[in-house]
């Protein structure tokens, strides 16, 4: 799709990802987001219910929030839908400020399940018709079918006559907060501005394994601790193989990107997984997110058997090269599986995508220097291995909802103060490809000023690149 593309005129619902800025005052600085599954899923199941659906990406496309304006107006949806995400609330709530206000507006996204009657209270959104928590794929059709049935539904809520209103509904079926995944269809990818997607001379497709997790990192929205309603569930692997065979015979992808956090963490799934991917023999290589803990101590045929599945890379959560800060942010790891983790993949072939965050709470300086050392340890343990270890640095942002968040808060922080995101980084170099990931609360919550925090991120990025 083209940045002057149309959407569907009258839809029942058109789903709008947000930019993660107003392009309108600047422009985007790099091509590529990451798809948006959870609209796409959304979607595919709205339509599937017989109703007439569409998804505009307005971060993918680069659009500045007067075009996406008239995009909708002009197409008048009978509902439009907005993901309400922390770097994009802001954009979403000047969005909505420009909308015909005939258009019917449903919210979600993390934004609004961890801060529903803010939301709602936010005088400056005009109007709220459904704000709905959670996953939403067997709620929504029920809403655009008959609105009456908000009353009726487990965890939604709206505005009325000025007022939050906030029902409180017991799920007599456990479905509608949790989907069977395996029951639903496989995602439409018609409704994917960016997927499948080239990288470099591959041909990519996102999919998820599994939804909910198990575990209580205290930075992350999925936090258990945060989400007592979300079951963990996996999907079969009968599900997942047909999922590929689609995207190998109807678009010739040649690699597969598990974007969810246990498709390598479930000990009980996994062997019968990776053999699904061997019987199928399709000749596709994948990458995946992997727990630290879990592969660290997995067996040499588990790794073996990963490596023959094809698995390319896998991304790991390492966060901090201190063992107390671990411990802080409740990861349930150290730094000694870190190493054994990255060097066992390395040694088969398979290669290793850390993840890193810097100024982290409780931060102190010999942490902050442990976390560069570390890193630039692990370059030096699989220098000339079969596989290649690479960092990924981020900046520290709180994010609301998460155990974080209550303990800043706790602490003195404004959540005003703690909402507002900015660009982190100036250097072009480092943040062209960046866009999603570069943002920052400007706020120092460890030893190190955030000044330095930035500033040795971009010399570590910088290293990386010239590895």
């Amino acid at each position: 799709m083209k940045p002057d593309r149309k959407v569907t005129a009258g839809a029942d619902l058109l789903l709008v990802n947000s930019p993660l800025k107003n392009y309108d005052l600047s422009p985007r600085r790099n091509d590529f987001t990451l798809p948006t599954l959870g609209l796409g899923y959304i979607a595919t199941c709205a339509e599937q219910a017989g109703l007439t659906v569409d998804v505009l990406d307005a971060e993918a496309l680069g659009l500045g929030l007067s075009k996406i304006a008239a995009l909708i107006n002009e197409a008048r949806p009978r509902w439009v839908g907005l993901n309400l995400l922390a770097p994009t609330y802001v954009h979403s709530v000047k969005l909505m400020q420009l909308l015909d206000p005939g258009i019917s507006v449903m919210l979600g996204g993390h934004q609004a399940k961890a801060m529903p009657r803010a939301i709602l209270e936010d005088v400056r959104i005009p109007r709220i018709d459904a704000l709905v928590l959670g996953e939403a794929e067997t709620r929504v059709p029920r809403l655009l079918a008959d609105l009456k049935t908000r009353r009726e539904l487990p965890a939604v809520y709206w505005r009325e006559a000025g007022r939050a209103i906030m029902p409180v509904v017991r799920a007599k079926d456990p479905l509608l907060l949790a989907p069977d995944l395996d029951a639903m269809p496989l995602l439409d990818r018609r409704f994917l501005q960016q997927d499948p997607y080239m990288d470099g001379s591959v041909l990519e497709s996102a999919m998820v394994a599994s939804r909910g997790c198990p575990f209580d990192c205290s930075f992350c929205g999925a936090a258990i601790s945060s989400n007592p309603d979300v079951t963990v569930r996996m999907r079969r692997p009968e599900g997942l193989m047909a999922e590929v065979r689609q995207l190998r015979s109807l678009y010739g992808v040649q690699r597969i990107r598990f974007v969810d956090d246990l498709f390598l963490a479930n000990r009980r799934l996994i062997r019968t997984t990776l053999k699904a991917f061997i019987d199928e023999s399709l000749d596709m290589s994948w990458d995946a997110t992997g727990r630290i803990n879990v592969l660290a101590s997995a067996a040499d045929d588990l790794l073996a058997l990963m490596s023959e599945a094809g698995c390319r890379e896998v991304a790991l959560g390492i966060e901090t090269g201190s063992d107390r800060l671990l411990s802080h942010v409740d990861k349930k790891i150290n730094v000694a599986q870190v190493i054994q983790a990255v060097v066992r993949l390395c040694r088969r072939g398979i290669h290793v995508k850390g993840y890193f965050i810097l100024g982290l709470p409780t931060e102190m300086r010999g942490e902050h220097q442990a976390t560069l050392d570390l890193i630039r340890r692990l370059w030096d343990l699989t220098e000339g291995l079969p596989g290649c270890f690479r960092c990924s640095v981020f900046e520290y942002r709180p994010y609301p909802g998460t155990p974080d968040w209550q303990r800043l808060v706790g602490a003195g922080y404004s959540p005003e103060a703690m909402l507002k995101y900015a660009d982190s980084l100036d250097d072009e170099a480092f943040s062209a490809d960046r866009d999603e990931f570069n943002f920052s609360t400007g706020l120092q919550f460890g030893e190190v000023p955030v000044a330095t925090v930035r500033q040795n991120l971009a010399a570590i990025m910088r290293e990386q690149r010239r590895r």
